[in-house]
């Protein structure tokens, strides 16, 4: 009978021991599963990370000409509409009862050095008829720096009859160290402004230019984008 215990003892020691690798066995798989799955996994945001960072690129650099072509086209946000034929611009009916003030301002963003301000503070035109402004823009630094800039109308109604001939707009400006330059504004007010009941007691427009520097200009469509 003792003899009969003592096997068994031994029985059930044995089978203890064989769990217990078993599990540990177990255990170590499930650890090397565990560690290549996350290293796929984070091989896999590596990767995701990498293309999201090439995409917001690529929209950086497309962000100002799509811009330019979609406020340009549509008028909206108080931005003016560009392009133009010499026989429009030519045989454009004039309004001489309705004479408007188009004031001109200026900006520069904050890391963006240019001296920029307009030779006239105002012009005085009918709708109907061509106009000539000048905005100066002068590089203090001693070193080359190039620039981009916006604009808008105010109020946001007039932007679709405020048509630009000629400007200097989202287009890169370099200026040399010390370089100053005289920028010319050609523009006319569609004789339809007149007509605009939105606009009938509304007789001054404002233009605003703001300068940014060519590497600002991605980071700001970053900001708007996120």
């Amino acid at each position: 009978m003792y003899l009969w215990a003592e096997a068994a003892v031994c029985r059930l020691k044995r089978k203890t021991y064989q769990m217990s690798t078993s599990q540990f066995h177990t255990s170590n798989v499930l650890r090397r599963q565990s560690a290549k799955l996350y290293d796929k996994g984070a091989q896999s945001l590596l990767y995701y990370l990498t293309a999201g960072g090439v995409f917001i690129a690529g929209l950086s650099y497309a962000a100002v000409p799509m811009y330019r072509i979609f406020c340009q086209t549509t008028g909206l946000g108080g931005e003016v509409q560009v392009g133009h034929d010499a026989e429009k611009v030519a045989n454009l009916s004039k309004r001489p009862d309705r004479i408007l003030t188009v004031k001109f301002t200026s900006d520069t963003a904050a890391g963006m050095q240019w001296n920029f301000k307009p030779q006239q503070a105002e012009l005085k035109v009918i709708p109907g008829e061509t106009a000539l402004a000048f905005y100066t823009a002068t590089n203090p630094t001693d070193k080359p720096i190039i620039g981009v800039s916006t604009y808008n109308v105010i109020p946001y109604e007039a932007g679709p009859y405020f048509n630009k001939i000629q400007c200097f707009c989202f287009e890169e400006q370099m200026l040399n160290p010390h370089e100053q330059v005289d920028m010319p504004v050609f523009f006319y007010i569609d004789p339809d402004y007149d007509d605009d009941p939105k606009l009938y007691r509304k007789d001054e427009i404002i233009l605003a230019y703001t300068f940014f520097e060519a590497k600002e200009v991605a980071q700001k469509v970053d900001e708007c984008i996120f």
